[in-house]
């Protein structure tokens, strides 16, 4: 009866080892569901902007610097500035204002930091009105600034006169404040300016003379005196 007896024993003991192991089991996978449900769930990162291609262009802006206001006809002139933000690489034109309107007489390209130097000659006298002009183009927005005006001057002899109380060749009658000049040729009214020195005065054809060889105007009192001119000398005219 022993061996029986030990029998029963093993299987006894084999039962409870299963049972043992199946209790565990659920306990197990219960643990590893609680710690699923307490882990959260990571939210969904947006979508990246869609990329449509266009590049936003920058605002250009034109700054003007330094014109050189007074020149000789046939020397050089210089206009300097900027092409705001720092833009290099860009196409900048100096144009003047003509009877048909704007016509360029420079370009150039932008260098370091967006600066600009224009350099021409002028062939004649006169007065120009200058701008600076950037079409614009795939990086930057059109931009233009005006320069204001230069004068282009030519050198010419000169004297001066006082007949106070006269009549001039153009109907004026000559006064001790009267500004104005006498010319051989130019129509009487004709408008010029007139440099001597550093000093500028704008006057018109008022009268006929000088009828002295090597002498091209006649220069009244008051303009004598606005520019303080000597007796006989070289003056700048821009006409």
């Amino acid at each position: 009866m022993r061996p029986m007896t030990m029998t029963r024993a093993r299987l006894t003991a084999g039962a409870t080892a299963i049972c043992a192991t199946l209790a565990v089991v659920p306990v197990t996978a219960s643990s590893d569901a609680a710690a699923a449900a307490a882990t959260p769930v990571a939210a969904k990162a947006p979508a990246a902007p869609k990329n449509t291609g266009v590049r936003k262009r920058t605002q250009a802006i034109v700054r003007v610097d330094h014109v050189r206001r007074n020149i000789l006809v046939g020397r050089g002139a210089v206009v300097r500035g900027k092409l705001q933000p720092g833009l290099k690489g860009h196409v900048v034109r100096l144009q003047r204002r003509t009877a048909r309107g704007w016509a360029t007489i420079d370009r150039t390209v932008t260098r370091m930091g967006g600066a600009y130097r224009f350099s021409f000659t002028p062939r004649s006298t006169g007065t120009l009105n200058l701008r600076v002009l950037f079409l614009g183009d795939k990086g930057a927005r059109k931009s233009q600034r005006t320069a204001g005006r230069m004068n282009v001057f030519r050198q010419a002899q000169a004297s001066w006169y006082a007949l106070f109380g006269s009549r001039t060749a153009c109907g004026q009658t000559l006064g001790y404040g009267t500004l104005g000049v006498a010319h051989k040729g130019l129509p009487c009214g004709t408008k010029l300016t007139l440099r001597y020195r550093g000093r500028s005065v704008q006057v018109r054809v008022i009268d006929r003379g000088p009828f002295i060889a090597g002498r091209e105007f006649d220069l009244t009192s008051a303009t004598k005196r606005a520019l303080a001119f000597g007796d006989l000398g070289t003056v700048l005219v821009n006409r």
